[in-house]
């Protein structure tokens, strides 16, 4: 059966096999599921939701329901996954660009941008902060999206909601192609195609596109970061040693998973987490060379797109107060957002309950470090684990956080599902 639902001519077992999806999740039967369920989440949460949510779901809910109805009446895996990218994701996102206002977050994005460009630092000094819109909590590389709509684009065109669709659809793309096992495989990289359409379509991924988060490219330089980990070795590699080409891995892995760090911060945990799995599974060498890899991006990142904080104290307190102490609640504007996570609950409860949440959050992050340390992850797919429960456990104790960061661990259970990144072929010595 080829990525269109056609019968493929059976000359040999082995050419039968080749139209087989070389991923588990890529067959008719479980993309049929994938959609039901996909299908069920959106019509419940057109109950339930309200505003822009509303919107996407309803969008989604009929997405959805004709890539099913394409599965099951002309069995179009391919055709079916791109209904549903057309209708539960790009049409609810130029809707929501054109009929409602900007949201908070990309507003931040253009603020940031007009501030860099005039002063060097994407952030407002303490002394210009009024309200907690005043606060910028993403990190320098964020502001890139912004830059459109400060060089005066008008429209889609300047709109920093977009060109985050459109960055986050890029990364991911090139972190499928990397993930495939045979690039020379035509299938291969018809199920590459496959496997990104149905990620952007589902509601973890095509919720935040539509209605326009900042997680999705976070997340998105995540999985580049672990696709890189797992790269088979090209043609030429077949006579360098193993070593080297681990070691080739970790820089390249490092350096996307650096750009993440400079996204946003709820990436900085996926440093230790691939760190321990690349000083288990390679060596210390390759571990050291994939830290050296993300710390250097952040600080050459840092140095391009946030100047101003390098070389002036009040820009470098700026970004400390706006990308750290603000998203813990530790600053005196606090965000608005809400939800009935622990953390969040207990936050509300006054000083005390802040300081319980706070110090959760810090016991979690030492029982994820004791567990790096005393069972480091010895594969991906350990380390995908590993970061999902980690990163599960921050946003359930954390003082200001909001059910859509779910995005994060719900998405690496799904980048492991789609492409099984640790069925790869080894590379040889």
């Amino acid at each position: 059966m080829d990525g269109a639902g056609r019968m493929a001519p059976l000359t040999s077992a082995g050419s039968a096999a080749a139209h087989e999806p070389a991923w588990p999740w890529l067959d008719r039967r479980h993309l049929m599921v994938a959609f039901g369920v996909f299908l069920t989440y959106a019509a419940v949460f057109a109950i339930f939701s309200g505003g822009e949510d509303r919107v996407w779901s309803i969008w989604a809910a009929c997405g959805y329901a004709a890539a099913l109805l394409i599965l099951w009446r002309w069995r179009a895996r391919m055709a079916a996954a791109l209904v549903a990218v057309a209708v539960a994701v790009l049409a609810p996102l130029l809707w929501l660009s054109v009929a409602y206002p900007l949201e908070t977050g990309m507003f931040v994005i253009d603020r940031s941008a007009v501030l860099l460009i005039h002063h060097g630092s994407p952030y407002l000094p303490s002394a210009q902060v009024t309200s907690w819109q005043s606060y910028n909590p993403y990190l320098p590389v964020m502001t890139l999206f912004g830059l459109p709509s400060a060089a005066g684009l008008a429209g889609l065109a300047g709109n920093s909601g977009a060109w985050l669709a459109a960055g986050t659809v890029a990364v991911l793309a090139a972190a499928f192609w990397i993930a495939q096992p045979h690039r020379a495989c035509v299938s291969c990289r018809r199920d590459a195609l496959l496997g990104l359409a149905i990620a952007v379509a589902s509601p973890v991924i095509g919720l935040n596109l539509a209605v326009i988060t900042t997680d999705p490219p976070v997340l998105a330089f995540i999985l580049l970061a672990l696709a890189l980990a797992a790269r088979p070795a090209r043609e030429a590699a077949a006579v360098t040693p193993r070593t080297r080409a681990a070691l080739t891995k970790a820089v390249w892995s490092g350096a996307a998973l650096g750009v993440a760090c400079d996204l946003k911060s709820t990436a900085w945990l996926a440093v230790p987490v691939m760190a321990a799995m690349f000083a288990a599974r390679d060596g210390a060498r390759a571990a050291g060379r994939f830290l050296a890899a993300a710390v250097l991006t952040v600080v050459v990142l840092i140095a391009a797109l946030a100047p101003a904080t390098l070389v002036r104290g009040e820009a470098a307190a700026a970004l400390v107060q706006n990308s750290v102490l603000f998203p813990l609640g530790l600053t005196h504007d606090k965000t608005p957002a809400e939800s009935l996570l622990p953390g969040h609950l207990l936050t509300a409860m006054g000083t005390a309950g802040h300081i319980v949440s706070i110090g959760l959050l810090l016991a979690a992050g030492l029982a994820i470090a004791i567990s790096l340390l005393i069972r480091p992850p010895r594969d991906l797919s350990a380390a995908c684990w590993r970061l999902a429960i980690g990163l599960a456990l921050i946003f359930l104790l954390g003082p200001d956080v909001r059910f859509g960061y779910f995005i994060y661990p719900l998405g690496l259970v799904g980048w492991l599902a789609l492409t099984n990144l640790d069925r790869l072929p080894a590379v040889r010595p």
